[in-house]
């Protein structure tokens, strides 16, 4: 069966999630957020400790404080790497993104494959579907995992919150259209886990969000 372990990293509070099945140990880092060298210690000592094969390294999205520790696990695991191609230009742009918020953020390396609704990634046979979901940023994406009844939602949508739209290629109505169309079709029981914060339901949401 499939596990998950969260870890919240970096100045900016960024929730990274380690997703893995137990039996084949075939694993996948979410969104991977650490900016101190002791952050990414303790992701990969987790790795370590529980021996797993990181297969896949995806970037729901590509804000700086999605992608810190991009460069770091590429060398040190080299996963596939996802990335929503619509965000190529954040990337690009990762140094410029880091003199914006006052940190420090090196040249990154781009993806070797894009995302995309018409793939499904597996994980010790485990399907786990990608879901576009723009708004936040042009090249969001959200992972459903049906085995777990779980959802990975970037920072499009949060417990009692959604993302903003105020950065680069933000747009509000294409975030509320992504919200509804893809995220609040999901079963009701469905766990949201969010790029920041706490997890949530869909359900729960759509009471607190009525578009």
């Amino acid at each position: 069966m499939l596990k998950y372990h969260k870890f919240e990293f970096s100045p900016f509070a960024e929730n990274t999630y380690l997703l893995w099945d137990d039996l084949t140990l075939e694993g996948m880092i979410i969104d991977p957020g650490c900016y101190y060298d002791l952050e990414q210690k303790e992701l990969s000592g987790f790795i370590e400790r529980f021996n797993i094969k990181v297969l896949f390294l995806i970037n729901t999205h590509c804000h700086l404080d999605h992608i810190f520790g991009n460069n770091y696990l590429i060398k040190k695991y080299n996963p596939r790497h996802f990335a929503g191609k619509e965000d190529i230009p954040l990337l690009l742009n990762a140094p410029q993104q880091g003199s914006m918020f006052g940190v420090k953020l090196n040249e990154q390396t781009l993806p070797g494959e894009f995302l995309s609704e018409d793939i499904e990634l597996e994980l010790g046979g485990f399907k786990i579907q990608p879901l576009y979901t723009p708004g936040h940023s042009p090249g969001e994406f959200s992972l459903f995992v049906e085995s777990l009844t779980a959802c990975f939602t970037g920072d499009v949508l949060f417990k009692q919150g959604i993302g903003r739209t105020d950065l680069w290629g933000g747009n509000y109505t294409q975030l509320i259209s992504s919200i509804n169309k893809k995220l609040f079709v999901l079963p009701d029981e469905t766990i949201i886990l969010p790029g920041h914060g706490e997890k949530s339901t869909i359900g729960e949401e759509k009471i607190n969000f009525k578009f």
